[in-house]
């Protein structure tokens, strides 16, 4: 007998109550939990051997690409901010419990100096670089432009575009024939909200990248691609990265009526760095619950 999953009761509709974390946020405070994978991710060694670079991966969408990747057989470094250990020591946990190696990368992405440094320890640890997962963002929500101070404008620009030109940059001359660039994206990048408006242009600014990029580096074997999710239930979201109003009924207006885990998306991310996707270049992957994307 066939057994389908309907995608609409895959995981439950939630309704999260009021809360506030201190930005960035932690998936260990989150009410409800986001499944992350941790129970549920089988890999299929499609990555057997291959070494990862995620940034941003010690939580949200990050760190299920990193379990994911770890049970899919590739060794995987995580660069988060210090005051994510916590969420950093359990995916690193998880990494480790699948066999290979991990290795962690704490430090600010908004410098230059720590954008490369996360390059170099990634080689010198691993003996290469196969992959690069630029997934490190920063969002938090301003009712008006006026709100909008420069500084957390330049803050913004500098976690998102900045870090993952840098970290491209520094990774690039590393990268041979058959490695692969994936671009955090957001359905942002199409449908902007008014609450978000420095997010959603750094979104469509890694969107736009990866394309340009892509046509830059298939020449050299190198496939450069995009991921857009739309509401997943991730730290950003109770970090301010919400109006509360939004955040206690998240991803509800989506047509499949819910929220997005995290677990749901490592798939998306497995897809493009294997040699599955080998004639994918320049591809912006949609996850968005049925937004419609371009």
């Amino acid at each position: 007998m066939t057994h389908l999953v309907d995608p609409r009761s895959k995981y439950p509709v939630i309704a999260p109550p009021k809360q506030t974390q201190p930005e960035p946020g932690l998936d260990a405070e989150m009410t409800p939990k986001a499944d992350l994978g941790i129970d549920s991710y089988q890999g299929l060694g499609r990555l057997k051997g291959r070494r990862a670079l995620i940034t941003g991966g010690d939580s949200g969408l990050g760190a299920a690409v990193a379990i994911a990747y770890a049970r899919e057989g590739a060794n995987v470094a995580i660069s988060y901010l210090p005051e994510e250990e916590p969420d950093a020591e359990l995916i690193l946990k998880a990494v480790e419990e699948a066999g290979v190696k991990a290795l962690a990368l704490p430090g600010d992405l908004r410098e230059l100096k720590q954008c490369q440094a996360i390059v170099e320890k990634t080689v010198e640890a691993f003996g290469g670089l196969d992959i690069v997962v630029n997934n490190a963002s920063r969002q938090v929500w301003h009712e008006r432009i006026e709100d909008l101070s420069d500084e957390d404008f330049d803050h913004t620009m500098k976690a998102n575009v900045y870090s993952a030109y840098r970290v491209t940059k520094a990774a690039v001359p590393h990268l041979k024939p058959g490695s692969s660039i994936i671009f955090t994206s957001s359905i942002q990048a199409y449908e902007p909200s008014e609450t978000l408006l420095d997010y959603a242009l750094t979104k469509a600014a890694q969107n736009n990248f990866s394309k340009g990029l892509a046509q830059a580096l298939a020449p050299r074997g190198i496939r450069v691609n995009a991921v857009a999710p739309g509401p997943f239930w991730i730290p950003l979201q109770p970090s301010y990265g919400q109006p509360m109003e939004k955040l206690t009924q998240f991803g509800q207006d989506t047509p499949l009526s819910r929220a997005g885990q995290p677990a749901e998306i490592a798939g998306a991310y497995v897809f493009l760095a294997s040699d599955d996707a080998s004639y994918v270049a320049g591809e912006t992957l949609g996850l968005t619950g049925g937004r419609p994307t371009p």
